[in-house]
């Protein structure tokens, strides 16, 4: 399965064209952002918890990056909140559930082998953000290969001021523009090299996750 597979080319998903698909696990649903592979696969999802669902144990060859958008994610190693981010690095396993329901923005198979740090960072609090650059920053992950964050920006702040080697973002709250296009909460793009200047937070600013430098050398796939 290839799902906006070709990583030179811009890719968007807004809130309007979610298309929900049933996991092979009851209770659990999956918007497919982008897909290399069958059900294990280099993927990018939403995903949504029915409350009381879960999954079996299994292992992340690859690794797992989550953030908890809405309701409460669960596993042995604890209860995740909205807010959180969780990052599970190859090798690791886990039987995750939700008590109330959940819903997570997720990222398989895109770690290195070699990566080993298990990351557990509560982004509701006020001491995991730091002023930088003009802008509020909550710094997640940083490696020679990626860099993940969160970002405040006001209304009107332009997202990019210099050209990005490839970046993906999550809108959180408030919304993205982009000349006359508009990108509300959810909307999800992914953005090869190249400059964006348009890129800015709308009227009421917005609040986004930002990966960047994570697609360089990336093979294209037709």
């Amino acid at each position: 399965m290839r799902i906006n597979a070709d990583f030179s080319r811009r890719a968007s998903v807004v809130p309007d064209q979610y298309q929900w698909v049933t996991s092979p696990q009851g209770g659990v649903e999956r918007v497919m952002l982008d897909r290399l592979g069958e059900e294990k696969a280099r993927a990018t999802s939403i995903v949504r918890y029915a409350p009381g669902s879960f999954f079996p144990r299994h292992e992340h060859p690859g690794g797992e990056e989550i953030l908890v958008l809405s309701g409460t994610f669960s596993d042995a190693s604890g209860d995740y909140p909205s807010g959180w981010y969780l990052r599970n690095p190859p090798g690791s396993s886990h039987e995750p559930f939700s008590r109330e329901g959940a819903t997570l923005f997720v990222k398989l198979w895109q770690m290195p082998p070699e990566e080993g740090r298990c990351v557990r960072i509560d982004t509701r609090d006020p001491a995991a953000w730091r002023r930088q650059e003009g802008r509020e920053v909550c710094a997640l992950f940083a490696s020679d290969g990626e860099r993940v964050r969160l970002l405040r920006l006001g209304p009107g702040d332009n997202l990019f001021s210099v050209p990005v080697e490839s970046a993906e973002l999550l809108v959180l709250s408030g919304d993205l523009t982009e000349d006359s296009e508009s990108y509300p909460r959810g909307s999800w793009m992914r953005l090869p090299a190249g400059e964006y200047p348009a890129i800015a937070a709308g009227a009421q600013g917005a609040t986004l996750y930002l990966k960047t430098g994570h697609l360089a050398g990336m093979a294209v796939e037709a």
